[in-house]
């Protein structure tokens, strides 16, 4: 231990792991960061796709729409009575 060349490499290996700003632990959680980002991103591109075929299919159709609107948002005509069935 008396090697000056031993000491150096191990305060080097030392200060990179734990003590400087850009240390390998901070590095693997900033990996494990983008890794589930990642996969956060696939899942919304998934569900923004979907989304925007429900909205190409609205726009097509007015059918579809009234539908959509009665059924999500409990829209009604003027002369009609809406009746919720709720189950449990």
């Amino acid at each position: 231990m008396r090697n000056k060349y031993v000491i150096t490499i191990f305060v080097f290996f030392s200060w990179m792991l734990f003590i400087d700003q850009t240390s390998l632990i901070d590095r693997f959680s900033l990996v494990k960061n983008i890794k589930s980002l990642k996969q956060e991103k696939v899942i919304l591109q998934n569900e923004i796709r979907k989304n925007q075929e429900m909205i190409d299919i609205l726009h097509s159709d007015l059918e579809n729409l009234e539908k959509f609107a009665r059924e999500e948002y409990l829209m009604k005509k003027p002369d009609e009575d809406i009746f919720l069935i709720i189950y449990e």
